[in-house]
């Protein structure tokens, strides 16, 4: 078709990775969300699963979502935008065997990018207290389980190996882990939660590989401290997620509209409380749909 992109999303995410010019990745926990981190501009996605388990299940993200869930939630975002998509692979559902699979899968889908992550099972977000981490020999052949399936399948998709021992067992631990995960062939080196702007640097200068980081934009209690972009830009970041900041802003203003009605109240003329009826419309593509209504039923349909 004219106009589409011959280019593969796993080759345009590897790309604008391997550029190290921290690429923000705003994380969507549905196709509502992804589709308005897509509008505002931004290159790619990444599915939170702190927002699947959070929306889905009204739960914490403590790996009770279940590999098919997260699939087809997964899907369900990946489907509904043009740009690339990376997805939670959280600890890869059991053993390397069992990664190998979820790796398969993910790519069948059309995702990205998959993050792998070193906790024990089940896992916990990375902010979150409580967190422990497998032996790194065992990471490591999950790891090149994981990278011989993208290797038969799709050379370009990108395999994002973090690591949470900075809240285990410091900086050096992950700076260690982080260069064995790149050297069993993992593209990107997730170091979960840095505690300072000179630890951050430490560990880019220190990793083999690109590096990626979160953010909690704007949400109190996060264990990295907010950096400016173009700093950590400057500083040689690949990546940057902010994996809940579209979640709880979401989650913000339902409690400010539901604060406005609630006593049956009316938000009547609080039009700085909802979207408008048509942009919403627009968002879902119902005019498109009602062109192919006109085209293709009966014309005695209303």
């Amino acid at each position: 078709m004219i106009g589409v992109s011959l280019v593969k999303k796993t080759t345009k995410l590897k790309q604008m990775i391997l550029e190290r010019k921290a690429l923000v990745c705003p994380g969507a926990h549905d196709a509502i969300s992804a589709k308005l981190i897509e509008r505002a501009g931004f290159k790619a996605i990444q599915v939170s699963g702190f927002g699947l388990s959070a929306t889905y299940l009204g739960l914490p993200d403590m790996a009770f979502l279940s590999f098919s869930e997260v699939l087809h939630f997964s899907k369900n975002i990946i489907d509904s935008v043009e740009v690339p998509v990376m997805v939670d692979a959280d600890t890869g559902y059991g053993n390397a065997v069992n990664a190998m699979r979820v790796t398969e899968e993910f790519i069948k889908i059309g995702a990205a990018g998959m993050n792998i992550e070193d906790q024990l099972f089940p896992k916990r977000c990375g902010h979150l207290e409580g967190k422990q981490i497998v032996p790194m020999d065992e990471m490591i052949l999950k790891i090149k389980a994981c990278c011989k399936v993208r290797d038969e399948i799709d050379p370009d998709f990108v395999i994002n190996a973090r690591t949470d021992a900075i809240a285990v067992n410091g900086v050096e631990e992950a700076i260690k882990r982080g260069n064995a995960y790149a050297e069993a062939g993992a593209d990107l080196i997730f170091v979960e939660a840095p505690r300072s702007v000179e630890q951050i640097k430490y560990v880019i200068e220190s990793i083999d590989a690109p590096v990626s980081i979160n953010l909690m934009d704007a949400v109190v209690g996060g264990k990295t401290p907010l950096v400016a972009i173009d700093k950590l830009r400057e500083l040689g970041v690949a990546r940057i997620s902010i994996p809940v900041g579209p979640l709880f802003a979401a989650i913000k203003g339902m409690v400010n509209y539901l604060d406005a009605i609630k006593g049956d109240r009316l938000a009547e003329g609080r039009t700085d409380l909802v979207a408008d009826f048509g942009f919403f419309k627009e968002l879902v593509g119902f005019p498109q749909y009602r062109e192919l209504e006109k085209e293709y039923l009966p014309t005695y349909i209303p």
